[in-house]
């Protein structure tokens, strides 16, 4: 199914269509739009590391995690419309600066959103997923009736949440959290369930005419997004304490652990998935699965791991305490968890082996731990080394696929 076909009065001319014109067997690239318009979640992310840093209890913890959830999903669901929708149009431009401003507002708001800015949180929130699909619906008009028809329904499910976004932002204490926590779980079952509604019945993922690779390369610039701040957590808290003995094994510590990190991904990982994705008989279930909800571990270990380097880099020789272990081996076992499901389902393989390994070291070191602490720095240290290991392993053990990769562009 083609979404480029001549369009309806209720759309705008074909000779201003804001749709991509998909050519037979060409790529959906990445535009410099959209890449600018990623610069206001670097904000995000730190405002989310540096918020669950500054209250490391469960209640702040389980806030975050509402928090990160909500930011993941407007970002991709941003991302999924932009695949559709041409950035190189100057209303598509003007839609991705609008929602850059809103990003950043929303930005602003999350270290306070369970406090003073809950209603600025949930404002932007909403005006961010309803708006922009809005949008999608006057753009695609009856070009792909299919699809015109799935973001009416998205829309419904949209607008439903954003009720319950606003109430708890006019809401205080429980009753915020309670209205949030429902909002964002009727988002994310969504998609799980093709977002059914009574009389428009359900979508179907062959349906979601997605070019895959321009997906799988979004969500790999996310990860970029999430390991950049992890090296600038660990630059900044290192120039805070470089006088110290012990500070610089927590600097290297720290930087071979996001090292190891983007290896696990990016070495091989990352481009699997996007041969994978555009090889897929159906890639929007691809990236439904894969992209959509499993990218959410990975990106929320590496935000994790990055409050553990500051952890690491500012109380190294601190016997640790149960909230500490938690997050020193948490972050990397979330990530290692999000990286071995990613890859079994985009790769249709067994969990990878050296992951497996990896979060069994790990949930050993938990085991030791609540049977002897050591300080917050060897934990460190021996987390970064589970992760050098799983990089290692991994690399040996797909190298005839690496060359096969170098040789050839079909895996």
């Amino acid at each position: 199914m083609s979404i480029h076909t001549p369009a309806s009065p209720a759309s705008p001319p074909a000779g201003r269509s804001l749709l991509r014109s998909r050519a037979a067997g060409a790529h959906v690239r990445v535009t410099n739009i959209e890449l600018f318009f990623d610069l206001v979640f670097v904000y995000a992310v730190t405002q989310l590391s540096h918020t669950l840093l500054h209250g490391l209890n469960l209640i702040n913890a389980l806030q975050v995690l509402l928090l990160f959830l909500a930011v993941w999903w407007v970002w991709v669901f941003t991302s999924w419309v932009t695949n559709w929708l041409d950035p190189e149009r100057p209303l598509v431009r003007l839609l991705l600066l609008v929602l850059m401003l809103a990003g950043l507002l929303l930005s602003i708001a999350l270290p306070d959103a369970f406090a003073g800015r809950g209603l600025l949180f949930a404002g932007t929130y909403v005006f961010m997923q309803v708006g922009r699909t809005l949008f999608m619906l006057w753009a695609l008009g009856d070009a792909a009736p299919a699809n015109t028809r799935n973001f009416q329904r998205i829309t419904v499910w949209l607008v439903s949440s954003g009720v319950l976004w606003l109430a708890g932002g006019w809401l205080h204490g429980q009753w915020r959290a309670w209205c949030w926590i429902v909002a964002l779980a009727l988002e994310y079952i969504g998609p799980a369930l093709a977002f059914a509604v009574p009389g428009l019945g359900r979508s179907s993922t062959s349906d979601w005419d997605i070019d895959g690779g321009h997906l799988a390369e979004r969500c790999s610039q996310f990860v970029i997004i999430a390991l950049g701040e992890s090296v600038l957590v660990t630059g900044s808290s290192f120039a805070d304490t470089w006088s110290q003995p012990q500070a610089l094994l927590a600097f290297v510590s720290a930087f071979v652990g996001s090292v190891a990190m983007w290896w696990i991904y990016f070495d091989l990982g990352a481009e699997r998935g996007s041969v994978a994705i555009r090889h897929a008989p159906d890639p929007g279930r691809t990236a439904r699965i894969a992209y959509t909800y499993l990218h959410l571990l990975i990106v929320a270990g590496i935000i994790v791991a990055a409050v553990a380097d500051e952890l690491t880099l500012r109380d190294s020789l601190r016997h640790v305490d149960a909230v500490g272990s938690a997050v020193l081996i948490g972050g990397p076992a979330l990530y290692l968890a999000g990286n071995a499901w990613f890859k079994k389902a985009v790769n249709s393989t067994n969990l990878p082996l050296s992951h497996l390994i990896g979060m069994g070291l790990l949930a050993a070191l938990a085991a030791a731990v609540a049977w002897q602490p050591p300080s917050v720095l060897a934990l460190g240290l021996a987390t970064t080394l589970v992760l050098v290991l799983v990089a290692l392993w991994e690399t040996v053990s797909l190298r005839h696929l690496r060359q096969k990769l170098h040789d050839s562009s079909i895996l």
